[in-house]
């Protein structure tokens, strides 16, 4: 019952913290190029990464 090769919920709760993360510190990413992109009025560089277009 006890597999030692499946995560524990402490582990998986750990590993889903960690994908958030790197989630949000791409889309902050994102938007930073974004604010950037609109100041120097480059329009291309304000798409996000997944092709939808900015807010």
């Amino acid at each position: 019952m006890n597999d030692p090769a499946k995560p524990t919920r402490e582990q998986r709760l750990a590993q889903r913290l960690r994908d958030n993360l790197h989630r949000r510190k791409a889309q902050s990413r994102a938007m930073a190029t974004q604010d950037s992109a609109d100041a120097t009025g480059d329009t291309d560089a304000g798409h996000l990464p997944n092709g939808a277009p900015p807010r």
